[in-house]
């Protein structure tokens, strides 16, 4: 038994930029009935116009990990948005963004559920360990290793995918290079690291498409783009022979999507290219389900780029509902 949808209202999906809008797009298409009616609210991007065109989306500022500020800032606005009466449940996958917005919905008395990102697949995160505590919330893993009395396990948003061999050998003729969109976190260490093994191709691609985000690439020979709209890097990326990325889970489920095995190459903080290192935990996750090759910069290797090109990913369509508690 899952959500009472009787009433006739809308789902309010919220949602920060980048993965956490990619899982809980996919994971609603598990949840939410045939005509549900789904508003949004995420942080405006070329990602979320394009994956969002034919919704309802109430966009709100970029809020930043640990930005108090701006956190409290849309409590209020959302305390009025959820004031309206029209909504029957809330549910995020985070990140900060999350928090005003399930708090408001619990003060409120409206059904709010928290799906902890696939990023995470030994605890939960910030945002996770601050709305556990909101009651009445319901809580999600996507892992099964830590599920509990208070956090269900429904599955995964990388459940129905698997890998197989290729036969034949293919040849690196296009590259995706895409380090996401997050702002203030460059990661110049892993465009050094693909450069350094592309030069060590037989033939040089005849094309790479480098999504560098807020990278620095001074000095080097890239022709980066801060962002490419989603359905142009699913283009991109269908067409590709190989798939880079970091470790970041829009960016595995964008290759994993289009059939394509990744190399992730995850953040580290001690190197400042994020706030912790839950893309370690990812990239180790899906190497060992076989869908990805997780390597650090440093060890990168043409070996890799072979291995990388050699599978192919598959996606069954039949893959189980993700139940919400009533």
């Amino acid at each position: 038994m899952g959500i009472d949808h009787s009433t006739g209202g809308s789902l309010l999906l919220v949602s920060s930029a980048g993965g956490h809008l990619e899982e809980l797009l996919r994971i609603s298409q598990r949840f939410a009935k045939p005509g549900q009616v789904i508003e949004w609210v995420t942080p405006f991007s070329s990602q979320s116009a394009s994956l969002l065109a034919d919704d309802v989306v109430h966009t709100v500022p970029y809020v930043g990990p640990r930005d108090l500020k701006m956190v409290s800032r849309q409590f209020f606005k959302a305390i009025q948005m959820l004031g309206t009466g029209r909504y029957v449940a809330v549910i995020s996958t985070g990140a900060a963004i999350a928090v005003p917005y399930l708090t408001a919905a619990r003060i409120l008395n409206i059904p709010t559920h928290y799906i902890e990102s696939a990023a995470r697949s030994l605890t939960p995160s910030l945002t996770g360990r601050i709305v556990q505590h909101l009651p009445g919330i319901k809580l999600y893993t996507q892992y099964e290793a830590w599920s509990s009395r208070k956090w269900q396990f429904q599955g995964s948003v990388f459940d129905g995918f698997r890998a197989e061999a290729l036969p034949g050998t293919v040849r690196c003729r296009r590259v995706v290079v895409t380090l996401g969109t997050m702002q203030n976190y460059g990661f110049r260490r892993a465009v050094e690291a693909v450069l350094r093994v592309l030069a060590q191709l037989p033939e040089p691609p005849e094309e790479v498409l480098w999504q560098t985000g807020c990278t620095d690439l001074s000095g080097l020979p890239v022709q980066g783009r801060i962002t490419v709209p989603s359905t142009e890097l699913a283009a991109a990326i269908a067409q590709a022979d190989l798939v880079i990325a970091h470790a970041g889970v829009g960016s595995a489920l964008a290759a994993l999507m289009t059939g394509r095995t990744p190399i992730l190459i995850p953040r580290q903080a001690r190197h400042g290219e994020h706030v912790d290192d839950h893309q370690l935990m990812i990239a180790r996750h899906l190497a060992e389900r076989g869908l990805a090759i997780c390597k650090n910069p440093e060890n990168l290797r043409l070996a890799d780029v072979q291995l990388a090109m050699s599978s192919r990913v598959i996606e069954s369509r039949d893959t189980q509902a993700f139940v919400l508690a009533p």
